[in-house]
């Protein structure tokens, strides 16, 4: 099978763009996609591919977005985005976990740790409805399903580690476990929010060596890039997520605002 990431594929070096690009103050051009019931925005698409969006604007615009799924007035959407470089901190991180040359680092109200987003990383946000049936811990094991399976046409295989959340590759050739994707969340009036952040080209990764990434200090951060050689534009991947997103969220579509009682914030780990 021929997906986007496999007719565009990129070398190594040239997956996403630089860190030098400008990141939008607020979202950009959304491009908006429909499959299957989900609305899927580009933030920041230039016509070729996600230039980097500044996260907090983008925080501020899921929050807006996530108000409206609340009330009923969209159905369950998914957010793509680039952002330029920036270390965010879920609830549950330590000081010992911080970048070690005293980097800014952004609090945010998601569970997990310490992650960072940068060029060459593909951040989804699905804003989804959950319900009584799939909570917290079955929707991220539907989010890292989705990536596994996106990640399988390339020869990459990923799964899962027990007690870590996101996507892992096995130990092999000398080299230890390793995360491709994080995810981290947060569930308010059983509406989801922040997502998974797929590591795409080689430039996503060596920030990752100024923290303790997601409180882990035995494993390792690799990339598409770092794993097969080449890496897409960020924007095919997003598109091959689309159906396998559609597929895992489905739930999203039986789930609305006439059918959920308020309940308090949840947080899932993550990260």
């Amino acid at each position: 099978m021929h997906t986007a990431a496999h007719r565009r594929a990129r070398s190594q070096h040239g997956g996403g763009p630089s860190a030098s690009r400008d990141a939008r103050t607020v979202p950009g051009v959304q491009h908006p996609s429909t499959r299957d019931g989900f609305t899927f925005e580009y933030l920041g698409f230039d016509g070729t591919d996600l230039a980097p969006s500044d996260y907090r604007a983008t925080w501020d615009y899921q929050r807006a977005v996530h108000a409206r799924v609340v009330a009923g007035e969209v159905g369950p959407q998914v957010l793509y985005v680039q952002h330029p470089p920036v270390y965010t901190a879920g609830r549950r991180t330590l000081d010992t976990e911080r970048p070690f040359d005293g980097t800014p680092v952004i609090d945010v109200d998601r569970g997990g740790k310490i992650t960072y987003h940068g060029p060459g990383q593909l951040v989804g946000y699905p804003i989804v409805t959950l319900s009584r049936q799939i909570g917290p811990l079955e929707y991220v094991r539907r989010l890292e399903q989705a990536v596994i399976d996106v990640l399988a046409p390339l020869g990459i295989r990923g799964g899962r580690v027990d007690g870590r959340t996101g996507v892992w590759l096995p130990a092999d050739d000398g080299r230890p476990e390793r995360k491709i994707c994080a995810i981290g969340i947060r569930v308010s009036r059983m509406t989801t929010m922040h997502g998974f952040a797929l590591n795409v080209s080689a430039d996503s990764v060596g920030p990752f060596g100024n923290i303790v990434p997601c409180g882990i200090d035995d494993a390792g951060v690799t990339s598409i890039a770092d794993e097969v050689g080449s890496a897409a534009a960020l924007v095919d991947v997003a598109r091959d997520l689309e159906p396998l997103l559609a597929r895992e969220l489905a739930f999203a579509l039986e789930t609305g605002a006439a059918g959920r009682a308020a309940r308090l914030p949840v947080e899932a780990a993550g990260a």
